[in-house]
């Protein structure tokens, strides 16, 4: 059996595979060259999942499985895989930790003027009038209540914080108050100081937020968007942003990445920019390659059980 990785893991993380699987060949390399075929003969493949196109799918003969050791698909060639009914997996979950101490982190570097502190401590100025906010009894509403935003909720109840979710199902999530239906959305946002969303980019989800919704927030509310850019069209969150509907936008992720260097948001002082860095840790890999040894023991056993098990239908 053949294992093709489109990426070269750490030496560590190669040895402990190869040492663990004796009986399965790995290949290692950078990346997959645009013109470039899998390997015929390789089963499974191991991807980042931006390195792919239907050509790619259609000449892999014997591809059975492709594990994505990332959450995100939308660059996934999903329909071309669905024709061939090959198994896709992905590292979900994994980014829980990381992006859940980067909003309170983002969070508090607006509430506790962070950037200001920083560049008046540059200029060697002394200043103590600042107007610093506080977490305590402010109500977080996250946007896509799952794994992550569990998480973001279990640190932000540390802080003293109400919590209130949205998610498909309306069930009830651990560390949350109260949870509701995605149809729900429009009537609550007026509750949340603090909105998050971790939503990713389906068909269902693009474009979600329209001005209606950001007319529904407070005024004072911060939008914190680690999910994906195309969320929202860039003019509602501009206009909301030029018109105060909001106070505060925190933005990892970007219709355009990297995002280009004359936009608007880069000068903009109530606009907080990261470059799409909120699940990066020097933890991700190897936690990504427990879910693949996880599910490539249930492969070779040819058991039922994989994790993050992805619904090519929906995307996720």
């Amino acid at each position: 059996m053949l294992i093709q990785f489109t990426f070269t893991p750490p030496d560590h993380l190669q040895e402990q595979l190869q040492k663990k699987y004796p009986e399965v060949t790995f290949h290692f390399q950078k990346a997959l060259e645009a013109d470039e075929l899998i390997m015929p003969q390789c089963e499974i493949l191991v991807t980042y999942g931006e390195d792919l196109n239907d050509s790619h799918i259609v000449h892999a003969d014997n591809l059975r499985w492709i594990m994505v050791v990332s959450a995100g698909l939308e660059k996934m060639p999903l329909a071309a895989i669905k024709e061939r009914d090959i198994l896709v997996t992905n590292a979900r979950g994994i980014h829980k930790i990381p992006m859940a101490e980067y909003t309170i982190g983002r969070i508090l570097e607006v509430e506790k003027k962070m950037r200001e502190l920083r560049e008046q401590e540059k200029e060697h100025r002394w200043n103590r009038n600042y107007e610093f906010g506080e977490l305590y009894g402010k109500t977080m509403l996250i946007i896509g209540a799952g794994a992550i935003g569990t998480e973001i909720a279990r640190l932000a109840n540390a802080f003293g914080m109400h919590t209130i979710g949205v998610n498909k199902s309306g069930k009830v999530v651990d560390y949350i108050d109260k949870v509701y239906k995605m149809d729900h959305l429009l009537s609550v946002l007026g509750e949340g100081d603090y909105i998050v969303s971790i939503l990713p980019s389906t068909v269902e989800t693009r474009n979600l937020l329209t001005e209606d919704h950001f007319r529904r927030m407070k005024s004072s509310s911060i939008f914190i968007n680690i999910g994906r850019g195309d969320l929202v069209k860039e003019s509602v969150l501009l206009k909301a942003l030029n018109h105060s509907q909001i106070s505060h936008a925190i933005l990892d992720v970007f219709h355009e990445e990297p995002l280009p260097v004359d936009h608007p948001y880069w000068d903009m002082d109530n606009v907080t920019i990261s470059p799409h860095i909120s699940s990066i840790s020097k933890n991700y890999l190897p936690k990504a390659m427990e879910i693949f040894e996880s599910n490539l023991d249930t492969y070779l056993r040819r058991t039922d059980g994989f994790q993050n098990l992805i619904d090519l239908e929906r995307g996720y």
